[in-house]
């Protein structure tokens, strides 16, 4: 294992070297450097083992990119060693010349090897997240994520992350210290690429991970069809001989040494399953498979029950003729079944879409209103405010609302609603007027000509939306975007709170809808609360009277794959002292998570509420705001309350998910980068102070522009009741508004 006694770069070395690497496959080589030198920034730099003259030519003459020409037939293990040598970063990222680097992975990759320990105990890989990318599709994401995020931020030897051997083994997702990379250039700098990212796991100290996306994989059409002879399959079965060779004379613990035998006995039962050999190569190849996990076993290591213990018994006991009749027995029982299912799955979809169209035949139903919100949620956000205003201004139009069967039971009584795929659900989607959504409804939902589809959005855009995220694979996560444009097609309406967000909503879904500036009806709130009811939301969450309450509300983060909160809430509550309350809000992305605050509840003093609806109580209850990146922000400053905004990781949120203004420049208050400026804020009167209050203001003018309290009215008798835009009322200039009480003028009240 890694024996480095420090780091012996030197002191104004870059923190990172990007050593891109290889023949310039299929023109790819001068996308990958585009992408690079478009976001080099100081500490990173690029380097170009560069394969030949044609990449040699698509290398030649950038400015901040070394060029290292070698001749053509290099290997890739030589020509990574060639990078190596010219590199002069702290840790280095082997890219291949095919593949690419997502727009702020360089800077994110640097700053996190930047706070990882150094000296004899310091970590020897990064492990990172990719995503691939093949001649039909872009940004698939990889399945490593939850590898990634159980790791978390610790740094651990091998031992205590073993799971980290089931990460795609891939070279460029191991992001490597230089110091041990010289130390062991012998095992790593081979052509084999499989090998070596196993072996650079196998030889580290120790071993952290981001779980950010810092490499899209190329996978190149060619590279999926057969070459060579099929008896070359048998170097997989040698390859992994020579690792568990390697983990034994390392003196590696079992858990490592059982988790790589795992995947080599995975990996041959797939090649015996799934791919197209000989038969007499299958068998031999299965033979040797067998010699190696007989061999290689770990003691006491227990097979996994079920089929794939069947299939590993067979393998070790080296009985091809079982595996073969087992597997063709099996492979009959799934095609059985596979048949029944798919006969019933097609009888249903036929009864459905005969119903569906019949449905669809019939005409409109004028006074029948669709709902839903958050992907059928239940009554939340903009939808919920204007269901409730409708209900005020024409009760002839009759609401249900989509939810899915496991939100039932968490509907006002009473609620008219329905199920998704279910009779009712196609009968009523089929006639309804108006259907009212803060997303987008499935494909499968037909826009009728004199239907009425509205479009509420559910926050103010400050990350990239829509098409503006074609740029940002890590974001948009395999997005179709001809589906986005065909379903945005269907909208007739789009209600915006402000300028900003109308201008976006535009660029990022452009279509034929109108654009509706009334405001976010969920905002009205803000305006028509009164002391009493604030007094009454504070009461049921429990927060005496007198107490500060806190929200804190941070956003979802696209390269984290589990919400874990930021802060260190125990401290941070210790350090606000007992007349404190924190409310702490985790993203409705996480809400199937775990909540990671459970030891915290019993102080009193945090308080979870990650799973308390409507949010918009929760921001009447808080005497200040503490968010990230989050859309809350632009619905809180409508209260006129302090707002903090907690950035550790900005440059890396606003280079990996991309947004539409520098929110540090235009930030609604006061900005804190460490959790230390945050205890100092809230713990003097800075929070709250003139400054503060300046930025908050320039921020309304500009984000709460429609907001003032009849948003909702003006949504439904535009739409809903057919007024013009002349008779409705005018929005109230920011300036003129009366916001909610603050909790401490409703105690006084």
């Amino acid at each position: 294992m890694s024996t480095h006694e420090g780091d012996t770069a030197m002191p104004n070395a870059p923190q990172l070297s990007v050593i891109v690497h290889g023949r310039n496959v299929q023109g790819h080589l001068g996308a990958c450097l585009d992408g690079l030198t478009a976001q080099v920034s100081p500490g990173v730099e690029v380097i170009v083992a560069a394969v030949g003259a044609s990449a040699q030519a698509a290398a030649a003459g950038r400015t901040g990119v070394t060029v290292v020409p070698l001749p053509e037939g290099t290997g890739d293990g030589a020509a990574r060693a060639a990078g190596a040598e010219r590199a002069a970063g702290r840790w280095l990222h082997f890219v291949h010349s095919k593949d690419s680097v997502p727009t702020g992975a360089p800077r994110a990759v640097a700053d996190r090897t930047a706070d990882l320990p150094e000296g004899v105990d310091g970590v020897d890989v990064l492990v990172v997240d990719h995503v691939r990318s093949t001649w039909r599709h872009q940004g698939m994401p990889s399945p490593d994520g939850k590898h990634l995020a159980k790791q978390g931020r610790r740094d651990l030897p091998l031992r205590d992350c073993p799971n980290l051997l089931k990460v795609t083994p891939l070279l460029g997702t191991r992001v490597l210290r230089a110091d041990f990379w010289r130390a062991h250039r012998d095992e790593l700098a081979v052509d084999d690429e499989t090998f070596a990212a196993y072996a650079a796991l196998l030889l580290a100290g120790r071993v952290a991970a981001l779980d950010q996306v810092a490499l899209n994989v190329r996978e190149l059409r060619t590279e999926s069809l057969p070459t060579g002879r099929p008896e070359e399959r048998y170097g997989v079965i040698d390859r992994y001989e020579s690792l568990l060779r390697l983990a034994t004379g390392l003196a590696l613990p079992t858990a490592p040494r059982a988790a790589l035998y795992d995947v080599m006995v995975g990996d041959c039962l797939r090649i015996v399953a799934r791919e197209q050999l000989p038969d007499p190569v299958r068998r031999e190849f299965f033979h040797r498979a067998s010699k190696a996990a007989a061999a290689w076993r770990p003691k006491g290591h227990q097979h996994p029950g079920g089929l794939e213990g069947v299939r590993r018994r067979l393998l070790e006991e080296d009985a091809y003729t079982k595996y073969r009749t087992f597997q063709t027995a099996n492979q009959q029982r799934r095609k059985l079944r596979s048949a029944v299912v798919s006969r019933k799955h097609k009888v249903g979809l036929k009864v459905r879409d005969l119903r569906y169209r019949r449905a669809l035949d019939r005409p409109v139903d004028p006074d029948l209103a669709v709902f839903t919100a958050y992907w059928d949620r239940g009554v939340a956000c903009n939808p919920a405010a204007i269901a409730a205003k409708l209900a005020e201004l024409a009760p002839h139009i009759h609401p249900v609302w989509v939810v899915s069967a496991a939100n039932v039971p968490l509907l006002p009584p009473g609620t008219d609603h329905i199920v998704p795929g279910t009779p009712r659900y196609w009968e009523v989607m089929a006639r309804a007027k108006y259907l009212v959504n803060n997303v987008n409804f499935p494909n499968a939902i037909v826009k009728r000509p004199d239907a009425i589809h509205l479009q509420t959005h559910h926050g103010t855009p400050l990350k990239r939306m829509g098409l503006d995220q074609l740029d940002y694979p890590a974001a948009s996560k395999g997005l179709n975007f001809h589906s986005l444009l065909a379903r945005v097609d269907k909208w007739d309406y789009s209600v915006s709170a402000n300028g900003h967000s109308t201008e976006m909503w535009e660029r990022a879904y452009p279509s034929n809808y109108t654009s509706l500036d009334y405001g976010y009806p969920r905002n009205d709130v803000f305006y028509s609360a009164t002391a009493a009811d604030i007094r009454a939301i504070r009461e049921k969450l429990g927060i005496a009277p007198g107490k500060r309450a806190i929200l804190y509300a941070p956003t979802h983060r696209d390269y984290e794959a589990a919400w874990t909160p930021r802060l260190d809430l125990a401290t941070l509550a210790d350090r606000l002292g007992e007349d404190t309350v924190l409310l702490v809000r985790g993203h409705y992305f996480y809400g199937g998570a775990a909540s990671p605050l459970a030891g915290l509840r019993k102080s009193g003093r945090v308080i979870d509420v990650s799973s308390y609806d409507p949010v918009e109580e929760l921001a009447l209850a808080a005497d200040a705001l503490i968010t990230d990146y989050s859309s809350i922000m632009f619905d809180y400053a409508n209260l006129d309350r302090p707002i903090v905004i907690y950035a550790d990781d900005w440059e890396t949120y606003a280079t990996t998910r991309g947004v539409y203004f520098d929110l540090m420049a235009e930030a609604p208050g006061k900005v804190a980068r460490t959790q230390d400026e945050l205890t100092e804020l809230l713990t003097s009167d800075a929070w709250r102070d003139e400054t503060a209050a300046k930025a908050r203001r320039a921020f309304r003018l500009r984000f709460c522009e429609y907001d003032d309290g009849r948003a909702a009215e003006r949504v439904v008798r535009r739409v809903f009741l057919g007024e013009s835009e002349d008779s409705l009322p005018p929005v109230t200039p920011v300036d003129e508004r009366t916001p909610a009480p603050t909790p401490e003028e409703a105690t006084q009240r």
